[in-house]
């Protein structure tokens, strides 16, 4: 690996997305706002550490120096969130970093920032807006994001929230398409979306946010899963999913008192795939020689 940090690779794709979308689906995106976006996020991630260092007396610069998870949760709010004026874009971003300082348990916040900051853009501000349907439906896009997002979630190990996110939902409209005789044609329509495949990917997955234990982060992903289905089925809400992910984010305290486990880290997560692969190394040698 080229990059030693898996946020690097989040931060490269989601960045080639982001690209990727300007130039080939024509979207209405100002420069400017998603410029708006990084700085804002950058400077609420450090001032916000600097306070809590400050209030706490402590000396702890990672929060402040590490700006990796703002300019993820940038990139995430360019890629999904509209506005038309740059007030807005500036008021998600502070709002989107700031829940991760206020809204916590512990040593772990538990809603997933991007999407706070574009639930609070679009309950409090008059000009926001997601599309949803803004990546349209040609394969190759599902491809792309699937590869990508599929390399970061071996690093991560957070498949089986994707998988059952993604498997309960397609499961419900199946269910659905049969009940009402619909061709499947119309169901493949329904799933066939780059927007639900991010979201699956790179957002519901987020590992220092959702549930601990295996057994949490699957019921966890299913019921994200019923309630979009719910919200976009019976109350033709198109951003049900971002919703849902919000409302549900408080689960994740009552799961991890459940069934506890060890809460990700990223280092503890380097550490010990740098000790795995030092110990097939070893098995390795011991073969080589015997």
């Amino acid at each position: 690996m080229l990059l030693k940090d898996i946020r690097d690779y989040q931060i490269l794709f989601l960045s080639l997305f982001l690209v990727l979308g300007i130039g080939t689906r024509d979207w209405t995106l100002r420069p400017e706002l998603i410029g708006v976006a990084i700085a804002t996020c950058s400077a609420t991630q450090w001032l916000l550490s600097y306070v809590i260092n400050k209030e706490q007396k402590t000396n702890d610069t990672g929060h402040m120096k590490n700006l990796r998870s703002a300019l993820i949760t940038s990139l995430g709010l360019s890629l999904l969130l509209r506005a038309d004026h740059w007030t807005t874009m500036a008021f998600a971003a502070t709002s989107a970093i700031a829940s991760k300082f206020l809204f916590r348990l512990g040593d772990k916040h538990f809603f997933n920032p991007a999407n706070f900051g574009i639930i609070s853009a679009l309950l409090l501000t008059p000009d926001a807006w997601v599309s949803p349907g803004q990546w349209g439906e040609e394969w190759w896009y599902g491809l792309l994001f699937a590869g990508t997002g599929g390399m970061i979630l071996q690093r991560i190990g957070r498949w089986d929230t994707t998988a059952a996110f993604l498997g309960a939902y397609s499961l419900l409209e199946a269910i659905r398409n049969l009940w009402l005789g619909w061709t499947w044609d119309v169901y493949w329509h329904r799933l066939m979306s780059g927007s639900l495949l991010l979201f699956a990917l790179f957002m519901v997955t987020d590992p220092r946010s959702i549930p601990n234990a295996r057994i949490g982060r699957v019921i966890w992903a299913v019921c994200i899963a019923i309630l979009t289905f719910i919200l976009r089925n019976y109350f033709f809400i198109s951003t049900a999913v971002f919703w849902a992910l919000f409302a549900l984010a408080p689960l994740t305290i009552l799961l991890d008192v459940l069934w506890s486990a060890q809460r990700f880290s990223w280092g503890d997560r380097e550490d010990k795939q740098a000790g795995e692969a030092e110990e097939v190394g070893e098995m390795r040698g011991i073969l080589n020689n015997s």
